[in-house]
């Protein structure tokens, strides 16, 4: 296992009923990924929300807001969200719901500056 599949593991252990987690380059390109569900499915989710991110950050690309932080959009069969890392990359954390948004959260803030960190 990959050092950043690791701390995708851990922020997939750390939250309840987690499927997957994925880390991804700013073109959707997915780096590395943990998660007990199709590989290829994370990858195309993964590619998806980053298309996602990058309209947020377009959006929110002023001088007045500065970009992106973290968003989460729940759906009826899946809960995803999406923290930004570093120099465009980001990663992803899947919850099928309910979900423990306020957990998810923690876990994936802590994966993202774990992530950072093992990209220097």
């Amino acid at each position: 296992m990959t050092p950043f599949a690791r701390i995708l593991a851990r922020a997939v252990a750390d939250t309840p009923g987690a499927i997957g987690g994925a880390f991804a380059a700013s073109d959707g390109e997915l780096v590395d990924h943990f998660g007990s569900g199709d590989p290829h499915e994370l990858a195309l989710l993964t590619a998806h929300y980053g298309v996602i991110l990058a309209n947020v950050e377009a959006l929110l690309g002023t001088k007045h807001f500065g970009g992106a932080q973290y968003f989460v959009i729940e759906n009826r069969g899946l809960d995803v969200l999406v923290h930004t890392v570093d120099e465009g990359y980001y990663a992803l954390l899947a919850v099928p719901p309910p979900a423990p948004i306020n957990v998810a959260l923690g876990a994936l803030a802590t994966a993202a500056a774990a992530l950072r960190q093992e990209m220097r």
